[in-house]
């Protein structure tokens, strides 16, 4: 697959955005662990021959920081950020909230992927899959979004299940910020 402006070339396939070529894909995990190789659960580092699958908002973010470029699969034209954004918003619910956390959490040198497997919006790695596990799970929250006690309690007992913090990020997006309010659980 060519290149465009030197940047790595993304199809966009339904809700995923493909890095075909292998030399790319390796450099992109490589460099942040975007995406997952197709077909490798749990990748050792970036010596693989598959390619890289990214979720919409990881490769929204890529585009945005001009890191790849997207296309759409069967025309070859190239999908404007306009264009990808309005696609993310109907495939996220509070997009822009999810969007703003993500950034935010990459922006500090964190590894962010989907949390979904875990009842949440993202797990978050100091160091990156296969190095370390993620020590949180992160559920973004708007400032107007009641939360109950029970959603609480379930995020916090499926967090402590599998030795993760589980922590709520709060976006005031006015004033270019999240706060982020962890739980520790323990026991009397």
């Amino acid at each position: 697959m060519p290149k465009a402006s030197g940047k790595p070339l993304g199809e966009l396939v339904e809700n995923r955005i493909v890095i075909w070529d292998i030399e790319e894909s390796r450099k992109l995990f490589n460099g942040g662990f975007y995406g997952k190789p197709i077909g490798i659960a749990k990748p050792k580092g970036s010596d693989f021959d598959a390619p890289l699958i990214l979720d919409l908002i990881e490769g929204y973010y890529l585009a945005k920081i001009g890191r790849i470029s997207i296309y759409k699969s069967g025309r070859k034209r190239k999908v404007s950020l306009k264009s990808m954004e309005k696609i993310c918003r109907k495939e996220y619910v509070d997009f822009e909230e999810k969007f703003f956390v993500y950034k935010k959490l990459r922006e500090a040198n964190y590894v962010v992927t989907p949390g979904i497997k875990f009842g949440c919006d993202f797990a978050v790695y100091e160091r990156g899959p296969g190095i370390d596990h993620a020590p949180y799970l992160v559920k973004v929250v708007k400032p107007d979004e009641d939360i109950t006690a029970t959603s609480i309690v379930l995020s916090g007992r499926l967090a402590t299940t599998v030795r993760k913090q589980f922590i709520l990020a709060f976006v005031e997006a006015e004033q270019d910020k999240v706060n982020f309010l962890s739980f520790d659980w323990w026991r009397a």
